[in-house]
């Protein structure tokens, strides 16, 4: 589920999790164990990229329907931990964008430090979060992820407008900091790692913490109530009808 590679001081995380890297309780947890890992592992700095042409086209929205308020009060609580563990990470983390990174590929994204995508215009690979046009409200730090990346102005229209980006518009908008063909894109990334690797560990943590605070703080304060707030949402019947529907049409 996650393959681990190690270049030096750069470990790799290629997710590989089905065809579109959906992400699920399982890759969720998988995920942040093998983040977690990491903290200990002597490794300097990541890259997370994901498998085939695709970095993760979000939440696997078949299976929640399928699960119903019982998956969601096990998903919710494991997106959520991977992203806390993302932000957390003292270490340097690059995502690699081989492909789309939709919904919640692309708040995985956003809580990265720094993010290169694919150039390939024969895939035209899109980033963006277009969870309120499926019906879903954003968790709390799922929002905050994406607030982390990106303008006041873009945020809004990612979650209100459901903007989906090109790799260009992306980097011209300053949610993506690099582009690159594809067949180059890991070993970009992996130059961009040994290049944040460079830098003292302890004084990456700090600048980190620095940029994380207030996430960490709001989480600190409003999680819990946000958490409950957003799985009553999620399991509400209108709701599960828009996703339902959502489904119907595009992959029904």
């Amino acid at each position: 589920m996650i393959a681990r590679e190690l270049h030096g001081d750069v470990a790799v995380l290629r997710m590989q999790h089905g065809k579109a890297n959906a992400l699920d309780v399982e890759l969720c947890a998988g995920l942040r164990a093998a983040l977690e890992a990491e903290r200990s592992s002597g490794a300097r700095a990541l890259v997370l990229v994901g498998s085939g042409s695709i970095f993760s086209a979000g939440v696997d929205l078949p299976r929640l329907l399928a699960g119903g308020p019982d998956y969601l009060a096990e998903f919710l609580p494991a997106l959520s931990a991977v992203l806390l563990e993302l932000v957390s990470l003292p270490l340097p983390v690059v995502s690699a964008l081989n492909g789309h990174a939709i919904a919640g590929g692309c708040v995985l994204a956003c809580a990265s430090d720094r993010r290169l995508m694919s150039s390939a215009d024969q895939l035209c690979p899109r980033i963006g979060a277009p969870d309120l046009s499926v019906g879903v409200p954003f968790p709390l730090l799922a929002f905050e992820c994406l607030a982390l990346a990106a303008s006041r102005e873009l945020l809004g229209e990612l979650v209100v407008g459901g903007t989906l980006l090109t790799a260009k518009e992306a980097l011209a908008r300053g949610l993506v900091h690099k582009l690159a063909p594809p067949e180059e894109l890991e070993a970009e990334a992996v130059v961009e790692a040994e290049r944040l690797a460079r830098i003292p560990s302890v004084s990456f943590a700090i600048a980190k913490r620095q940029l994380t605070a207030p996430l960490l703080e709001r989480w600190e304060r409003e999680g819990v109530a946000a958490e409950a707030e957003a799985l009553e949402a999620w399991c509400s019947a209108p709701v599960l009808a828009a996703v339902r529907a959502f489904v119907e049409r595009t992959l029904g």
